[in-house]
C-alpha cells in the first residue's frame, strides 16, 4: 500500500545530507552509526505515516479514479480503520525517533507530520498542493543535518532542502498531468486539472530550473567539490531527458519519467555526498 520503492526519493538526500553534514561539522559526532540509524527511521516513520493517511483522506477519491481504484481501501484489502491505525502507530514512532534525537527534534516533530499529513487535504483547497509535498520531502535533509550536528544555522542544509522541495515539486506535476481530467471533475486542485496540462509541464520545468539554480548556490556554498558538481551537472541532463520524453500529448510514459530518472538524480546525489567524506 506504502509503496516502499518511493522511499527512494527521499531517502537517499536524507542519508546523504547525513554524510554532508558529517563532512562539514567541526564537532566530534558521538556515535556515527546511532545517528544514521535515528535518520533511517525517522524517514521511515515519517513517510509511512504520510503515506497511510494519504490512502485513508483519499479513499473516496481513489475509488471513483480508474487509475487508482485498484488501491488497497477502495479495493476491499484493507480497511479504512486498520490503514488509519498505520498512520497512528507511525506518527507515534516518528515522534518516539524525534524523543530520542534530541528535544530540538522533538519540538518540531509537529511541524513535520503537520506538513507530511496536512499535505493530504491540499489538493482540496489549492494548486499549491505539489509544493506541500515537496516541502515534506525537503525537509528530509535538513532533518537529517539536525540529527548530526545538532544545529541548523548553515546554509547547506537549507540550499539541499529548498532544492529537493522544487525537484518533487516538478515532478509530482507530472505526475498528476495523468489525472487532469479526474480531477477536474471531483473539483481537485492541482496544477494540471487548474490551469491544463500544457501550462503544467511548463511550470514543471520551471520548478526543475530552481533547482538546478539552488544545487548550483549549494555548489558554491561548499567551494565547488567535483563530486557535486558532477551530481549537478547529470541531474540538468537528466531532467531534460525527463522533459523530453513528456509532452502535452505523450503522457503514456509517464511513469519512466516519475520514477526511473527521478531515482537515478536521489541516488546519484547519495552517491556524491558519501563521496565527500571518503
Amino acid at each position: 500500500m506504502i509503496k516502499i520503492s518511493h522511499t527512494l526519493f527521499a531517502m537517499p538526500f536524507a542519508i546523504g545530507a547525513g554524510f554532508l553534514a558529517a563532512s562539514e561539522t567541526t564537532h566530534e559526532i558521538p556515535n556515527p552509526i546511532i545517528a544514521f540509524l535515528q535518520i533511517i527511521l525517522a524517514v521511515a516513520f515519517a513517510r509511512t505515516a504520510a503515506m497511510s493517511f494519504n490512502r485513508w483522506a483519499d479513499k473516496d477519491i481513489d475509488g471513483k479514479n480508474p487509475r487508482t481504484s485498484g488501491r488497497s481501501i477502495p479495493a476491499g484489502r484493507l480497511s479504512s480503520g486498520k490503514v488509519l491505525t498505520a498512520t497512528i502507530l507511525s506518527a507515534l514512532g516518528f515522534i518516539g525517533i524525534c524523543a530520542w534525537i534530541s528535544h530540538i527534534a522533538l519540538l518540531l516533530s509537529p511541524i513535520v507530520l503537520l506538513v507530511v499529513l496536512g499535505y493530504s487535504y491540499t489538493k482540496r483547497v489549492t494548486w499549491l498542493c505539489h509544493a506541500v509535498l515537496g516541502t515534506g520531502l525537503g525537509l528530509a535533509p535538513v532533518g537529517a543535518w539536525l540529527v548530526v550536528t545538532g544545529d541548523l544555522s548553515h546554509p547547506i542544509p537549507w540550499l539541499l532542502g529548498t532544492a529537493v522541495l522544487f525537484w518533487t515539486t516538478g515532478f509530482d506535476i507530472i505526475y498528476a498531468c495523468q489525472d487532469a481530467e479526474v480531477d477536474q471533475a471531483q473539483s481537485l486542485n492541482s496544477i494540471p486539472a487548474c490551469f491544463g496540462v500544457g501550462k503544467a509541464l511548463l511550470i514543471s520545468k520551471l520548478c526543475h530550473v530552481m533547482m538546478v539554480i539552488l544545487l548550483g548556490g549549494l555548489c558554491f556554498e561548499m567551494g565547488f567539490p567535483l563530486s557535486i558538481v558532477t551530481a549537478t551537472l547529470i541531474t540538468i541532463v537528466l531532467l531534460i531527458i525527463e522533459h523530453l520524453i513528456i509532452s502535452k500529448g505523450n503522457l503514456e510514459k509517464i511513469e519512466i519519467s516519475f520514477f526511473q530518472i527521478n531515482v537515478a538524480i536521489s541516488l546519484m546525489f547519495l552517491i556524491a555526498m558519501i563521496f565527500e567524506v571518503s
